[in-house]
């Protein structure tokens, strides 16, 4: 896995077999992992102390299972906000997208089913672009969403393409990833952009990439 930049990262999950096999991984693809971890106690404990470039938690863990590692992540953004969070879930849940969207804002934050972590390169890719301030949400959990029509708001003034482009970008596609999914030119591409963030009148000095793609997830 050569060609990536070098992470240190904590990890929580409470799931033996997985909490190995990520860190097999993450070490394999030349991350440093200074602690695995299996609840939101312990996972809170070592970020606190060693400061990590990103976290990658479950969202349920005990002692409750319910959403304990959602709200150890967003505690962490709002003391630490340089550290990424990478969140994964047994199952598509819009609530856990929604929640956490809202109390880590401003990218280098991620969504991810685990069954997606079986697929190693796209895994390792999603990371990359978490801790590089991105925003990326399970393509199954943005399909989900895109089902959902919306017929009030900016964004019921969004072309099907245009809809299609911003779902990609949920994705944490690039603009040439884009155009070779849809199979069009990076041109269309970075048209059907700029007329997304004008539809949806985002700010000049915001990041504007971020921002569609959260006002697309909230829906």
């Amino acid at each position: 896995m050569s060609g990536r930049r070098s992470l240190r990262l904590v990890i929580a999950e409470d799931a033996v077999l997985l909490r190995e096999g990520l860190v097999g991984i993450l070490e394999r693809a030349g991350h440093e992992v200074l602690a695995a971890v299996n609840d939101a106690d312990a996972l809170l404990a070592f970020v606190a102390h060693t400061s990590p470039d990103a976290v990658v938690t479950d969202i349920r863990m005990p002692p409750g299972h319910s959403d304990e590692g959602l709200r150890a992540a967003a505690a962490i953004r709002a003391a630490h906000p340089d550290i990424a969070i990478m969140v994964l879930s047994a199952y598509v849940a819009d609530a856990y997208v929604a929640e956490l969207l809202d109390s880590t804002p401003g990218g280098g934050v991620g969504y991810l089913l685990k069954d997606r972590v079986g697929h190693v390169r796209e895994f390792l890719d999603s990371l990359d672009r978490v801790a590089d301030g991105g925003t990326v949400v399970d393509p199954q959990v943005v399909r989900q969403l895109l089902r959902r029509r919306r017929t009030d708001g900016p964004l019921a003034a969004l072309t099907e393409r245009e809809h299609e482009v911003l779902a990609l970008m949920a994705e944490g596609r690039t603009n040439g990833s884009i155009a070779e999914t849809l199979v069009v030119s990076e041109a269309a591409v970075r048209k059907h952009v700029g007329n997304i963030f004008a539809k949806l009148r985002l700010e000049p000095g915001s990041d504007c990439r971020v921002s569609a793609v959260l006002a697309y997830l909230r829906g």
